[in-house]
């Protein structure tokens, strides 16, 4: 079966359209509410004055986790079955909270080799990590690169991004397999066959959207941050910095609404109606 983007993007325009009341609270509490709490809690970003993650720093992390995959199922369960409520969706984001993050730590380990394998590499062709993690962040103190250490990380980045770029595109279905097909790991398996035909469009779409989203959120922070500044005067700088970063949460908040909406309208698409109702006993789809 043939799936066109286009036809996902204008189901996902109506559901957006059609369901808005009920994804805005979803969005506001799963990533608006986690970055009002990092503001309020966490002042000073939740470090301590050694320099360590702080104890409120900690709490407001795993909040602002759990918030946040909880409000990435929900938003798809409502995205994905036209018939859901608010509360099975609230109630579907708890109950595959944990299988999502099991399979979430699994995509972070494969990452994080990417970056061992990077790193050792680095070592061995003679790149001195110490010295460039002594430097606090001033460039003018960054330890030369040999020549055989930046060949290396240059042909490394060839591979490894379009390796990444590759499993972002044909794992972007994975959450909502895990939603809607109660699997574990063989989700992965799953999210390549239903994304089959489709890696350079689903690359592409993924470099704009991170593109419209980036241009987005600095032109939120140039806009807002000025006009704050006007308003309040140069002694309230906290305050300008605070209502700064609040109002570019609510624009990233609606921009990854757009984009789980589209997995979701994705998922139908590629999956097709059989698929959400494999797991119902009465022929209705089960969240």
């Amino acid at each position: 079966m043939t799936v066109r983007i286009g036809s996902v993007w204008d189901s996902t325009q109506q559901v957006l359209a059609g369901r808005a009341a009920m994804l805005i609270p979803f969005a506001a509490i799963g990533f608006v509410l986690p970055s009002l709490l990092q503001l309020l809690v966490l002042p000073q970003g939740g470090a301590s004055s050694a320099g360590n993650v702080s104890g409120p720093g900690l709490v407001v992390t795993i909040v602002s986790l759990v918030l946040g995959v909880w409000a990435q199922l929900g938003i798809m369960a409502l995205a994905t079955h036209p018939a859901t409520t608010s509360a099975e969706a609230s109630r579907a984001g708890f109950r595959r909270f944990f299988p999502v993050m099991g399979l979430a730590l699994a995509i972070g380990f494969v990452f994080a080799l990417l970056v061992l394998v990077f790193i050792i590499g680095m070592v061995v062709f003679g790149f001195d990590f110490t010295a460039a993690m002594a430097v606090n962040g001033d460039p003018s103190r960054m330890p030369p690169m040999p020549g055989a250490a930046a060949i290396f990380a240059t042909i490394y980045f060839l591979v490894a991004l379009p390796l990444a770029l590759w499993l972002v595109a044909r794992l972007m279905l994975t959450y909502a397999v895990v939603l809607n097909e109660r699997r574990g790991l063989g989700a992965f398996r799953r999210s390549i066959a239903l994304t089959r035909g489709m890696t350079w469009r689903l690359i592409g779409m993924t470099l704009l959207f991170l593109i419209v989203l980036s241009v987005s959120v600095f032109a939120v922070q140039g806009v807002t941050g000025a006009v704050f500044r006007l308003i309040l005067g140069p002694d309230m700088l906290w305050l300008v910095l605070a209502l700064t970063a609040l109002a570019s949460a609510v624009v990233s908040a609606a921009f990854m609404t757009l984009a789980y909406v589209f997995i979701a309208r994705l998922y139908v698409a590629t999956a097709g109606e059989q698929a959400l109702r494999q797991d119902g006993q009465d022929g209705s789809p089960q969240l």
